[in-house]
């Protein structure tokens, strides 16, 4: 929508042609997704939205990466898959949804294909994805769009991330009996300092979901990436915000849940970039 033609420059999400940071079996994901094996994990640069307090700064605002081809990504699929990957997860991919649909042209996983996005998605997009996508992987970062306007310039986040998630959710959940994720719906939220009041506002939003979507509640929140001019987001978030959002989760009744525990709050958790 920026209106750029990326064979002649960037866009406004920083991409032009297909440009990775780093592809690996990931381990940290929700225990559905990571599995046994680790999650096939690509990591695809720029980003529309462009978070200031983002912890994979080096690729989504710096660039950091290389350049593929589409035949190239088809290969890495086929080779995560082929080093044991529980499913190919598509980490930040909204801007290159056009290569990835053309790379599975070419081929086609036999494991499950993961949409781990931003959430700031237009539905004409989505439904493009949703052709080959088997689990969305979804943040669903504010509803206030003060926040929304506060860090990432896009006062109108809500306004199509929350029809995007709606969108998602309708991912028929298929888990099997030892735990693995085939098909269905994640939503992520990150608690933020000085935020937890939006916290409970996301949370309200999910309960009102289907029953087989599950929830993410993430307290690793670690001062990174262009926060120096904002001073409630130099800090982790405290106990006792974190204990307010728990208590939100159980206010509203939300069963499928995952809770990621404090101790998560460490720059150690944030990958290194090959490229």
């Amino acid at each position: 929508m920026c209106g750029t033609d990326r064979k002649l420059n960037s866009g406004v999400c920083g991409a032009g042609g297909l440009k990775i940071a780093k592809y690996y079996l990931h381990p940290y994901e929700e225990p559905p997704i990571s599995f046994k094996n680790g999650s096939g994990c690509i990591f695809f640069c720029g980003c529309s939205l462009r978070c200031v307090f983002c912890q994979n700064y080096e690729l989504s605002r710096n660039n950091r990466g290389k350049e593929i081809s589409v035949r190239q990504l088809a290969d890495i699929f086929k080779e995560l898959e082929e080093s044991g990957a529980e499913n190919i997860n598509l980490v930040n991919p909204t801007h290159y949804t056009w290569h990835i649909a053309q790379a599975i042209e070419i081929y086609r996983p036999r494991i499950p294909v993961v949409w781990n996005t931003h959430g700031y998605e237009r539905l004409e997009n989505l439904k493009i994805a949703d052709r080959f996508v088997d689990i969305y992987l979804p943040d669903l970062k504010f509803t206030d769009p003060f926040l929304a306007k506060r860090y990432t310039s896009r006062g109108d986040y809500a306004e199509y991330a929350l029809p995007a998630i709606k969108f998602m959710a309708a991912k028929p959940p298929i888990l099997r009996e030892d735990g693995k994720m085939l098909s269905g719906c994640i939503v992520r939220h990150l608690i933020l300092p000085l935020a937890v009041y939006d916290t409970v506002n996301v949370i309200k939003f999910v309960s009102a979901l289907p029953e087989g979507v599950r929830f993410s509640l993430m307290g690793q929140y670690t001062p990174y990436g262009e926060v120096s001019k904002f001073k409630e987001l130099q800090r982790k978030i405290t106990r006792r915000e974190y204990e307010r959002a728990i208590a939100a989760v159980e206010e509203y009744g939300l069963k499928n849940v995952f809770l990621q525990d404090l101790d998560s709050a460490d720059e150690n958790f944030i990958p290194s970039w090959d490229y």
